[in-house]
């Protein structure tokens, strides 16, 4: 799922690309991504993009006089700039006409939870914010009581929108990696030193990562945006070496997802029990590195 870099590099993209300029119209290519009907998407079109914005991880075009679309990736969703008149790209579920070029937004699988909407008034528009507080901008008194609002393990806490906005399943890996803690730790359980660590780490993390893909990205326009990236510590490398200690990046898998931690950098050696694994293996499951 695009995070908070690939998002922000995304609206960076379009910003230079559609602002000020009249979106003719909006097609959708797919009925299962447009989930609004009122007010109709007819009444997006001629209408010049006065500014655009990131909310948690959805992108959000504003065309003025309190109308918006609204943009939500998911988990395949991606997001394409095409030539004016250009053909519909593989996948296409929605397509954006302005009058300088096409936006295309797509969907890989067949799952279909990406999402378009058209929405009228602020108030409508915040009702689409889960309310999470903005990572790169948190105090640390925000912070800790953003985290520590419920007692659950960090990772969750992390990637919770109701508590931080933007922070998915990739970055939380990496920034737990980053502040040498342990996905599973409760938030409760985390001295204040703990808490500003990770409080760094969140904030040098997403910096760094979206420093990297907007120069990656440069004038063009994004066009790989993968939970997998070669320079990540953890995230997407079970069994390939720790960069910090050479230790075998370690996961728990869980639902569609997978956590990667580094054993030896933040669980004193301990490897967290996986649960299919460990339910299989039960009393030859290995505890720590060593066995």
């Amino acid at each position: 799922m695009p995070e908070l870099p690939d998002v922000t590099v995304y609206v960076e993209a379009l910003e230079r690309r559609v602002k000020g300029r009249r979106l003719e119209r909006i097609r959708v290519l797919n009925p299962f991504v447009l989930r609004s009907f009122d007010p109709p998407l007819e009444a997006a079109s001629g209408r010049a993009v006065a500014g655009l914005r990131r909310i948690g991880k959805r992108i959000v075009l504003d065309l003025g006089e309190g109308l918006f679309v609204v943009i939500h990736l998911m988990i395949a969703g991606r997001l394409a700039w095409k030539p004016p008149g250009a053909k519909a790209t593989q996948n296409a579920i929605a397509a954006l006409d302005f009058e300088n070029g096409t936006l295309f937004f797509t969907e890989a699988g067949t799952r279909k939870r990406a999402s378009l909407a058209l929405v009228r008034g602020e108030p409508a528009l915040s009702a689409l914010d889960p309310g999470g507080i903005e990572p790169l901008e948190a105090g640390p008194e925000a912070f800790a009581e953003a985290l520590r609002r419920e007692n659950h393990t960090v990772k969750r806490a992390l990637t919770d929108p109701r508590l931080f906005s933007g922070i998915g399943n990739a970055y939380s890996d990496e920034i737990l990696h980053a502040a040498r803690l342990s996905p599973l730790k409760l938030t409760k359980s985390l001295t204040g030193e703990e808490v500003e660590r990770l409080r760094q780490a969140v904030r040098a993390t997403l910096a760094s990562w979206t420093d990297i893909l907007r120069a990656e990205a440069g004038d063009g326009f994004p066009g790989k945006v993968t939970a997998f990236r070669e320079g990540m510590a953890v995230h997407g490398r079970y069994k390939r070496p720790c960069p910090v200690c050479g230790a075998p990046v370690q996961r728990i898998v869980y639902a569609e997802n997978e956590c990667n931690y580094c054993a030896r950098c933040q669980t004193g050696g301990k490897l967290l029990a996986d649960r299919s694994l460990s339910r299989l293996l039960k009393d030859d499951w290995p505890k720590t590195l060593d066995g």
